[in-house]
């Protein structure tokens, strides 16, 4: 194996995992801000049980997700260094305020948080878990208004074989963020809210602590199925803005080779045939992909080979179509993912209607336990679509992932690099997930246990 390869390897596996927490981050943050604003709105204090249950779950995965993410940084310099170097003077500013701003605004409030409950007024103290909660979002939005640039780039100019920024505005305006920002941050909301009503789901089924994880669950099913249909929306637009932007990645996503006709089918499955690029035993629904493309029942989408005719034109020879099986089959994955948690939390909030949450069907709460691993299915399969559906490029139309590897760099130790970094890695998640099982197998009223009280008093069950 080559460095590039071994490179990608390591950049696909550090960042699969980093983002296993970023979107829990996020997500928890929102709905540990909801709980608070129903304590301090009702006085019930067990909202701020709540609050405080989750937020030891938060601070374990917040705690993490820092680590893992220094070595995303890291890591520019280290295997991408020519990379580096050309989108550096683009880059840095965006990477620098999220560090400086976002960053730090999250810190700091979270440590008023956490240290504040008789400290600061009520009111102070909720203001700052929704600027923890503002904080996260900020951050994910400098940090993808970088991947937009690589995506689409805008304002810049190449100045001695690099690309320097020459309009800020230009970066913060692109429409590859202003569709890919609300998609992300919708899908991380969602991934909080699914593990809060997982773990409530498991809770419930083992009748521990039922009042407090059936209203977990009721708050979390309504932030997660809020937030689900607007990641379809959102996703909606995005594929739209595909179409525009890069078409190589929508045909690939569809492994459309030649030209797909007016109107376009949708394919549901297919099988893949890349060495003679054809497709046998489609299984495709009329219309539907013009609809995704231009939200009407016409219109015709280009193939891949089209287009390859057209960027050898534009960017010289060369082999522009991405890895389509990968492009089309995470597309599906994420699809799916999704449409269950939209299903799933449909059914929750019916539940939750017809009051019948009392006595929840077994069946469905073992469903949305299992349900937990959606989002981040979903998450990971959305940005697999995402980053090799754009190959061969790092930057969009500016430079291929081959050109962005570090050149001094040997393949002994980037592999060496690989299988620490994954040991690290391993060792970190099993800690996190060790934690995790230990603060919920304690349960919200622990520290009640410990002092001898009485163990939840609204639970008629337990």
């Amino acid at each position: 194996m080559d460095t590039v390869l071994l490179s990608r390897i390591q950049f696909a596996s550090t960042t699969i995992f980093h983002y296993f927490f970023v979107p829990v981050s996020i997500g928890l943050a929102l709905i540990i801000a909801i709980m608070e604003t129903m304590y301090v709105r009702k006085g019930n204090e067990e909202y701020k049980r709540m609050a405080q249950f989750w937020g030891k779950l938060f601070l374990i995965n917040f705690a993490v997700g820092v680590v893992t993410g220094i070595l995303q940084e890291f890591q520019f310099g280290m295997n991408w260094s020519d990379y580096s170097r050309f989108v550096g003077d683009v880059f840095g500013a965006p990477l620098a305020i999220e560090a400086l701003l976002a960053f730090f605004l999250e810190s700091t409030f979270i440590g008023i948080w956490i240290f504040g409950w008789d400290k600061v007024s009520k009111r102070i103290h909720l203001l700052s878990i929704w600027l923890v909660a503002f904080g996260t979002m900020l951050s994910a939005f400098w940090i993808l208004l970088a991947n937009s640039f690589m995506q689409h780039p805008v304002g810049f100019q190449i100045n001695n074989g690099r690309a320097e920024m020459n309009d800020i505005f230009a970066l913060i305006t692109n429409g590859q963020l202003l569709v890919e920002f609300p998609h992300t941050v919708l899908a991380a909301y969602a991934t909080g809210a699914f593990l809060v009503t997982g773990i409530s789901a498991y809770k419930l089924l083992k009748k521990q602590d039922v009042a407090f994880f059936r209203k977990s669950f009721e708050i979390a099913a309504i932030v997660g199925v809020i937030s689900s249909f607007g990641v379809a929306v959102a996703g909606h637009a995005q594929a739209q803005y595909l179409v525009e932007t890069q078409p190589m990645k929508m045909a690939a996503s569809e492994a459309l080779w030649g030209e797909s006709g007016d109107p376009a089918p949708w394919t549901v499955f297919a099988n893949i045939d890349v060495k003679n690029q054809t497709n046998s035993n489609e299984v495709q629904v009329p219309y539907l992909l013009s609809f995704l493309s231009y939200s009407k029942f016409s219109g015709e989408v280009k193939g891949m080979l089209e287009l390859q005719q057209e960027y050898e034109v534009a960017y010289g020879p060369g082999d522009y179509i991405p890895p389509v099986k990968t492009t089309f089959w995470s597309f599906r994955i994420m699809v799916a993912a999704g449409s269950l948690m939209i299903l799933f939390g449909v059914y929750a909030i019916y539940l939750m209607w017809r009051k019948k949450m009392d006595r929840p069907n077994t069946w469905f709460m073992r469903f949305m336990f299992w349900g937990l691993l959606l989002p981040p299915i979903a998450n990971t399969a959305g940005w697999i679509m995402t980053e090799i559906g754009r190959q061969p490029w790092t930057v969009f139309g500016l430079m291929t992932t081959e050109d962005s590897v570090s050149p001094n760099i040997t393949s002994g130790q980037v592999l060496f690099s690989v299988i620490s970094f994954t040991a690290i890695y391993a060792i970190l998640g099993a800690v996190l997930v060790g934690l995790f099982v230990k603060v919920i197998k304690k349960g919200p009223y622990a520290m009640d246990n410990e002092h001898g009280e009485s163990h939840d008093p609204y639970n008629k069950e337990g």
